[in-house]
């Protein structure tokens, strides 16, 4: 299996306790369906692009985000010191099934964007995940223009067409459109007494 096979479910932060447990940021909407996860594949980060399978015995969930890990094989604290940092991936064909109008982002990559006012825009390009709210990037009249990732934006996927539907807010296309004022104050010249 590779990576073009998953998608990344999060990774190891650090170990946890003395009997091979370790935390995991896992990036999922709800971490009490992955409870019953029975295997991951981890991806270390001596050997980017090479995944290796670990059944898991445990998955507690620690909060929204976080989770306590134990992987079979893993009984000490020794053993779980070299998962830090690693990626945790799972299959694509084991990702959990969406509601209707809902698409992972991976899925409408090279979607064509149809605004309802416009018209086609662009093309997805790819998706960024940032700390206050994931946006999709596309290319329109030659510069990148990132959408925000919300329900009142991003309406719906047709997969048989490979569009995109948004209904963008009046004026976003322009802020990227729009080269910067390059004027600038002229600084004071200093006075010799």
């Amino acid at each position: 299996m590779t990576l073009n096979d998953c998608y990344e479910l999060g990774s190891i932060v650090k170990p946890h306790g003395l009997k091979g447990f370790v935390v995991a940021a896992l990036d999922v909407d709800d971490l009490e369906a992955y409870r019953k996860l029975k295997m991951v594949l981890l991806e270390f980060p001596a050997a980017p692009g090479k995944l290796v399978e670990y059944a898991v015995e445990k998955l507690q969930p620690q909060g929204t985000e976080r989770a306590l890990l134990k992987l079979k094989g893993i009984e000490r604290i020794e053993e779980a010191e070299p998962l830090r940092n690693a990626k945790l991936w799972r299959p694509l064909a084991e990702l959990p099934t969406l509601e209707q109008d809902q698409f992972y982002f991976h899925d409408v990559i090279g979607y064509t964007v149809v605004d309802e006012q416009l018209g086609e825009l662009g093309i997805v390009e790819t998706f960024y995940e940032l700390p206050q709210q994931d946006v999709l990037s596309m290319r329109y009249k030659g510069q990148e223009v990132l959408i925000p990732v919300a329900d009142e934006l991003i309406s719906h996927a047709d997969q048989a067409a490979r569009k995109l539907f948004v209904n963008l807010p009046e004026g976003l296309l322009e802020v990227y459109l729009t080269p910067a004022s390059r004027e600038r104050d002229e600084p004071d010249e200093a006075v010799a007494p």
